[in-house]
Parts: C-alpha cells; structure tokens; sequence
C-alpha cells in the first residue's frame, strides 16, 4: 500500500500506471482496481489526522477555487491555506460553485478557532460565495466569528486592496497551480468519491510529506518526528496510516 501511494498520490501516477510500475519494477502482480482500493482506504484513514492535526495557524487565511473534470463534467476543488505555515487547512470537493462547499471549507478552519485573532483577515477573490460564507458564521448561534472578506479582485490592481493583498492571492493561486500540475496526468475523475479520496491524500502529502523551499528549508511543511525517522517514502506513509488510525480512537474515546 505504501508503495502504491508513493506511485499515484508523489509521482501524480495513474491507477494503471500505478499498477504497471507494480508489477514492472517490484514484481507485484495487482490490478488498477486494487490499486484504487487501497487508495481510497488510506485516504479513509488519513483524512481524521490531517483534519484535526495542531496547525500553527496566523492571523491571515487565504482562499481560492480550481476547476476539475469529473466524469467529462465541470466540478472544483475549494482550497484554503495559512498565509504564514502555508499548510492547506481547508479543503473540499463539489459539484457546485455554490455558497454550501464554500462554508464546508471554511468550517474546516474555523472549527480550530475558539476566537479570531483581533488582526484577522480572510483573503480571497472577488467571488460572491465568499461574503455569503462569512454571514453564516456571523449568524450562528453557538460561537458566532465576524470577519470580513478582504477581496482581491481581478488580475490588475485597480484599487488600494488588490494592490496591498495581491501577493497573498498569488501564493494560493500557487498552490492551484501545484494541485493542477498533479491533477491532469489524471486526465479527471471519474467520480466523485473518487475525486475526494485523491484530493485528501494530495492534501495529507502536501502538508506532511512534499519537500519544501519555504524559508530556504527544503523539508515539509509540518515536520514530525515519527516520519522523519522514516528512511523511505513508503514508510512514512505507513506511518500516515498509523497516525490517522489512532486519530480514529481517539475521536471514538471523545464521543462515548
């Protein structure tokens, strides 16, 4: 299983492909549906601790959406990251560009926060969904968050805000670009569910396992120690799996 998610979710490889090098290179006789089968379990697992891992989160998110194809049908990707750790602390997968998927995000970060920090801002684009997002925390009953949505509108900067916030918009469209440069070896999905288990395992390598420049540091984003002990890919994503598996008992222990 480490090995294949090494091929499909490191290497942007396809489920065939996937299973060819397998069997090419490893001597390891599986099929693509297996292949997709271990994936879609791993995701499964994982999912739990790279929602509920400790972010070092600041006091400035910024988000955007991307198209994908799904099944030869239009759907997007809603991606959310922290200005300063650039950790993707929010995501999700939809079949709409509507207000719904974008509050699923977001609840995604604010589920972290007990209280704003007094200096917070959300950047985003100048999409509608995004202030309509915003009212619903406003208005709900058990701990309300006001925020505005700063919006960086357009691709020239014809105001004072798309100008003072313009490269806070660049580095997430940045990471579309990253997502995107993996996602179309794929050439799509071809479903949904399918869709969302990709998306959260592309989510977990980004966070954990993707060497990064940030800093002049070529190393991940959030560094633990288990994995770093890890001499091979293929272990540290077993240990993923290990770590998502006691994330798993513990949110049991929590709602007994």
């Amino acid at each position: 299983m480490g090995l294949c998610l090494t091929y499909h979710v490191n290497l942007s490889l396809s489920l065939r492909k996937t299973a060819l090098a397998m069997r090419d290179i490893h001597s390891i006789n599986i099929s693509h549906t297996m292949v997709a089968n271990y994936a879609k379990t791993a995701a499964l697992v994982i999912k739990p601790f790279v929602d509920h891992y400790d972010y070092k989160l600041s006091d400035t998110a910024i988000a955007d959406e991307t198209y994908i194809k799904v099944k030869g049908l239009k759907g997007y990707v809603w991606l959310i990251m922290d200005a300063l750790s650039r950790s993707i602390i929010g995501y999700r997968v939809s079949d709409n560009r509507g207000v719904g998927p974008c509050i699923l995000a977001m609840r995604m970060v604010f589920d972290r926060l007990k209280e704003l920090p007094k200096s917070f801002r959300f950047i985003a684009d100048g999409y509608s969904a995004y202030p309509l997002a915003a009212q619903q925390f406003a208005l709900r009953e058990d701990n309300p968050l006001e925020f505005d949505i700063t919006q960086v509108i357009g691709l020239t900067n014809d105001d004072a805000v798309s100008k003072e916030f313009r490269p806070f918009k660049q580095i997430v469209e940045r990471l579309n670009r990253t997502f995107k440069a993996s996602y179309r070896l794929t050439c799509g999905y071809d479903n949904f569910d399918g869709a969302n288990y990709s998306v959260s395992l592309w989510v977990a390598y980004y966070n954990f396992l993707r060497p990064h420049s940030l800093s002049g540091r070529f190393k991940p984003l959030n560094e633990i120690d288990m994995l770093s002990g890890a001499d091979t890919m293929q272990a540290k994503w077993q240990l993923l799996i290990f770590l998502g598996q006691k994330t798993i008992l513990k949110l049991q222990e929590v709602s007994i």
